[in-house]
């Protein structure tokens, strides 16, 4: 049986401090940041994306940046498959990938090398219900999918047409609910000798971050850099334009909100989002919880327990 690969996961929701504590890990354990982020993939979108400063990587090389132009696809399946071949080249050269982001979907579909091929290709049956939901609606769409996979349709919003489309394809290709496949997909075991750390925070210091994350970003010029984005020809149908930040500006810049309604809408859409992702990273398995309150925010503190219980994997329970 060949050995795992060594990897650490360390993630949590938005503007919780993953960043800095990522690359003061690296540095303690000659590792390398493979970042586990949706929109920080994008070329040109760094501000609202809240990319690390090349100044600020004191040193620590980072993978998975700045790898593609923003009307280039992107979606889960192309990310596994990358990072896959980072931790490779990471680990060949001696170094620890430590995979750091909050995107929770993204970081389970590698820790567990989850199978998206079944539902990879594009099918005559993905165009039909593309139709339907172009014809009738994403409301009729999401209540097909209700009839047919409960599981699903409860954590699928029906704007995200997409994933919705993506359920109803595998259930009439398959047979099969695709709830009940990732259900399973879930069970797996970790593919990697790993340890994953979520780092977290009290709601009420959370959201003043968020805040003051979202002052910072205007502040950096997030609206020119949206606005340059616009100018070369990147529209809300581009999946990059969708991340938080950029479509709330693009609706500012094309008259259709004030900046001041489009700046509440980031801040207050941003803390949804942190709450999504502390729900989801609730749902997984062998999870290592780091309440910043917990250690006084002594990032020295935090920074040693995580070494701690990576270094004392092997009789960890939870690694």
């Amino acid at each position: 049986m060949a050995m795992k690969l060594p990897l650490i996961v360390l993630t949590g929701p938005t503007a919780v401090g993953k960043t800095n504590l990522s690359v003061r890990l690296a540095k303690a354990l000659s590792g390398e940041i493979i970042s586990a982020d949706s929109m920080q993939v994008y070329k040109h979108m760094d501000i609202g994306s809240a990319k690390i400063k090349p100044g600020e990587m004191q040193g620590v090389k980072h993978h998975m940046l700045d790898v593609l132009a923003p009307d280039e696809e992107f979606n889960v399946v192309i990310f596994k498959e990358m990072v896959k071949k980072c931790i490779r080249d990471i680990t060949d050269r001696g170094k620890l990938p430590i995979l750091t982001g909050g995107t929770g979907f993204y970081i389970q579909a590698v820790l567990y090398d989850i199978d998206f091929s079944e539902n990879e290709a594009n099918t005559g049956i993905r165009e039909e219900l593309e139709e339907l939901g172009e014809k009738e609606g994403a409301d009729y769409l999401h209540d097909r999918l209700r009839q047919v996979d409960e599981a699903s349709a409860a954590v699928i919003h029906a704007n995200n047409k997409k994933r919705v489309i993506r359920a109803l394809e595998y259930y009439y290709l398959t047979g099969e609910k695709i709830s009940e496949h990732n259900e399973r997909e879930r069970k797996k075991e970790s593919a990697y000798d790993s340890c994953y750390f979520v780092l977290n925070d009290d709601r009420e210091n959370l959201y003043k971050r968020i805040d003051r994350r979202v002052d910072t970003m205007l502040e950096e010029g997030l609206v020119e850099e949206v606005k340059k984005l616009k100018e070369a020809g990147c529209t809300r149908d581009l999946v990059s334009m969708q991340g938080l930040g950029y479509k709330e500006i693009l609706s500012y810049l094309e008259g259709e909100i004030s900046l001041e309604e489009a700046v509440y809408l980031i801040k207050r859409d941003t803390r949804h989002f942190a709450k999504r992702q502390i729900t989801w990273f609730k749902r997984e398995k062998d999870v290592i919880w780091v309440e910043k309150n917990a250690f006084a925010y002594d990032e020295e503190k935090i920074l040693a327990y995580i070494l701690e219980r990576w270094e004392n994997r092997k009789d960890c329970i939870f690694c």
